[in-house]
């Protein structure tokens, strides 16, 4: 630098400066901390959150979407004249009957999420 001294161009030590431990404001790196983020006194303490009424929703499209509808599709090949009574063929059944779950899980999670950042 023109002016004698190490570091960068807006003030700040470099690593390879003796005295990289202080910045320009006089402040040490120990004097910085995350204790501020850790225990924020705004935050809801986590005894106190309540599961409530979407998260309950939202298991229950988990326990369709992961137990209902594999078992659905198990019995696909049983169940030949109702789908064919719904227009489908079995190709069609197989890709139906767990993509509908899984938009509706993906959507709940969705509204569930929202729905939490609100309150």
């Amino acid at each position: 630098m023109a002016d004698g001294r190490e570091g960068y161009a807006d003030g700040r030590p470099s690593p390879s400066d003796s005295d990289g431990l202080d910045d320009p404001g006089g402040r040490t790196t120990s004097a910085r901390t995350t204790r501020a983020y850790v225990s924020d006194p705004a935050a809801p303490d986590p005894d106190e959150a309540e599961f409530g009424a979407r998260g309950w929703i939202l298991v229950g499209m988990i326990l369709v979407a992961f137990v209902v509808a594999p078992a659905l599709v198990l019995y696909i090949p049983y169940s030949g004249p109702l789908i064919s009574s719904l227009g489908l063929s079995f190709r069609d059944a197989y890709l139906t009957i767990p993509l509908v779950p899984a938009l509706l899980l993906g959507a709940l999670a969705v509204w569930a999420a929202v729905g939490s950042r609100r309150a």
